[in-house]
């Protein structure tokens, strides 16, 4: 009786310790699709893949925006959400070279695998930095995403080195991106940065960051450049209303200048740019991993660069609000105000 009693809740254990806390949904919608759920253990990781165990995770527009246009992974029953996060590696695949169990790391993840708003996720390390020393797990929770798409934006899509000068528009400045871009921009480059903001409280923010000087993106934005002394820009990050602001972006924009986006406008023409030679692009973070493109460690790399630059206190993390406890409840809300679009730096949640 004693041995099958034992046998009994050895299984009964077993059972409860593969599984794991998540929030995930089924079918695409507003907030209120996100449900507390329990999902079996990630399988042990292969390959290049890290399992690790999630402590902090931070919100992104990117999470609104799949919530409502996307369902459950396919193959699966839900789709977790969550693509910034800060953790402890539990475990590695037989190929990992970068990491071993224990080490503390951040990162963003990939579009098409299951997010961190769980307990433990796989991910590969091609992606994953190791986290600043220094910094609590919100705090480095605040950082992956938008500083591999600010350093991506700024050095691989407007092409600026450490040697460019001129004068850099970002429009959105106080955002989870333009916060991150400001500061890297100011550390590592000789550009002027004009970052846009319309309250006091952004304004503030953005000075902050490290912006030489602060615009107001409802007012004529060309007509305070030029109050500046500035006739053209050389470079803009649009991280929101692009359409919104493309006539302006076609007079500011120096000849032969770079233009890059991160947002969905809903119309933009970019014959207006021709006569300048204007170089437009796109900046998507997860283009290197959803495509497997050949350079898609290059994540890693950046991430390692900014955990460096953070340690030496050259980056500062962008948490301004901080949320505690893994939950549908607690997640609905924090994505409602992400869609308020009023929001300033990062908001995190540590589990």
């Amino acid at each position: 009786m004693g041995a099958v009693l034992g046998f009994s809740l050895q299984r009964v254990f077993t059972k409860r310790e593969i599984r794991m806390k998540a929030v995930g949904y089924k079918a695409p919608g507003a907030p209120d699709i996100l449900q507390d759920i329990e999902l079996p253990d990630p399988a042990p990781p292969q390959g290049r893949d890290l399992l690790v165990r999630v402590k902090a995770v931070s919100i992104n527009p990117v999470d609104t925006k799949i919530r409502q246009r996307a369902g459950a992974l396919e193959g699966d029953d839900w789709r977790v959400l969550g693509w910034d996060a800060a953790g402890i590696v539990e475990a590695v695949g037989p190929d990992v070279s970068h990491f071993r169990p224990g080490d503390r790391v951040f990162y963003a993840g990939a579009l098409m695998r299951q997010g961190s708003n769980a307990e433990k996720q796989l991910v590969e390390e091609t992606l994953v930095g190791h986290m600043p020393e220094g910094l609590d797990w919100g705090q480095a929770a605040s950082l992956p995403l938008t500083a591999v798409t600010a350093w991506e934006m700024l050095f691989d899509r407007l092409s600026v080195t450490h040697l460019t000068s001129g004068a850099l528009l970002v429009v959105g400045g106080a955002g989870g991106v333009g916060s991150i871009l400001i500061q890297i921009a100011r550390k590592l480059t000789g550009l002027t940065i004009i970052a846009t903001a319309s309250r006091p409280e952004t304004r503030e923010w953005v000075e902050r960051m490290g912006a030489h000087h602060v615009i107001d993106h409802r007012g004529d934005m060309a007509a305070q450049i030029r109050a500046l002394g500035l006739e053209h820009v050389s470079h803009i990050a649009s991280l929101t209303a692009s359409d919104q602001h493309q006539k302006t972006y076609e007079e500011i924009l120096a000849p032969q200048g770079h233009l890059s986006l991160i947002d969905d406008p809903a119309h933009f023409d970019i014959m207006g740019f021709k006569r300048k030679s204007a170089v437009i692009s796109w900046e998507f973070m997860f283009t290197r991993s959803l495509f497997a493109t050949p350079d898609k460690a290059r994540q890693h790399d950046i991430l390692e660069q900014v955990s460096s630059l953070v340690q030496a206190g050259d980056l500062v993390p962008t948490e301004l609000r901080r949320v505690t406890g893994l939950s549908a409840e607690t997640l609905m809300a924090l994505h409602r105000d992400s869609e308020a679009g009023t929001s300033i730096g990062k908001t995190v949640l540590v589990f």
